[in-house]
């Protein structure tokens, strides 16, 4: 791991605006990895839950990983080489991971929102929001981590932020089916369900934008914003994902899944980082 983090030393202004670049690149390929995904909804049938199950299994297989392998790891490694203490950066990482998920707890609590199956969520302001509005900040709360996720990879360097990229984009495919698979099967048109479903993709180059400028700005910002990252997916894995996946008595299938993208995510991460 230590020729990746020299890299965070040595960028300069250049390395900068070249992490930022990627950092956006990368959170759009996540993005129309999303609608890709969205694309069979087109002419495809009504998905299974099983298989709906098994899909976003998968996604919190990648998502762990991710936040462990590419995120805390590095953040843990980058805040010891910068402050000369274990003790302090395993502080460092412990304030990251919880202002990351309570970050996302927040999110989830001020904005309107609805989930296809346990209903309205958030702001007092939902009965305002036409429906489909308020699933597409439902995916977007869960996307936004995902995206911030890539965009603080690359700021680490660009084998880290490509490993991320490339595991994130992977499951946003099935996740964008799934998607719009929900739509369609809630009445909305297919074009209308494959629009709203791209809609939602399009926080992740945000979240990316976000995450890489915050970490170039300030090398001393990089292992926060790492575990940032990671605990604001640990929330959504947790209080999204997981439970959703076990609620339909498809728990075996789901945690198949999961344990397939997080071995996928840490092969990915070894071999491209």
């Amino acid at each position: 791991m230590a020729p990746r983090l020299t890299l965070v030393a040595e960028g300069g202004a250049g390395g900068t605006m070249d992490s930022i670049y990627w950092g956006l690149a990368g959170g759009l390929v996540a993005a129309a990895a999303t609608t890709l995904g969205a694309a069979p909804a087109l002419v495809g049938r009504r998905m299974s839950q099983a298989t709906s199950d098994t899909m976003l299994g998968f996604a919190a297989g990648v998502m762990l990983s991710a936040a462990y392998f590419s995120l805390i790891l590095p953040g843990l490694d980058v805040a010891e080489r910068q402050y000369g203490s274990i003790w302090l950066a395993a502080g460092i990482a412990a304030l990251g991971i919880a202002a990351g998920a309570g970050f996302v707890a927040w999110l989830n609590r001020a904005i309107p929102h609805e989930h296809f199956k346990t209903g309205p969520e958030g702001g007092a302001n939902s009965a305002q929001l036409a429906r489909i509005w308020l699933f597409v900040l439902a995916i977007a709360i869960h996307n936004f981590p995902e995206g911030l996720s890539i965009g603080v990879a690359f700021g680490v360097d660009r084998a880290n932020g490509l490993s991320v990229m490339t595991g994130i984009a992977l499951q946003d495919i099935p996740e964008g089916l799934a998607v719009a698979v929900a739509l369609v099967g809630l009445g909305y048109a297919r074009r209308k369900a494959l629009l709203y479903t791209a809609l939602t993709g399009m926080i992740e180059p945000v979240g990316a934008l976000l995450g890489v400028v915050a970490v170039s700005v300030s090398a001393a910002l990089l292992p926060f914003g790492l575990t940032f990252a990671a605990g604001a997916m640990l929330y959504i894995i947790s209080h999204e994902i997981v439970p959703e996946t076990h609620r339909n008595g498809h728990q075996d299938r789901a945690t198949t899944g999961l344990i397939v993208g997080l071995i996928l995510m840490m092969v990915l991460d070894v071999t491209l980082a």
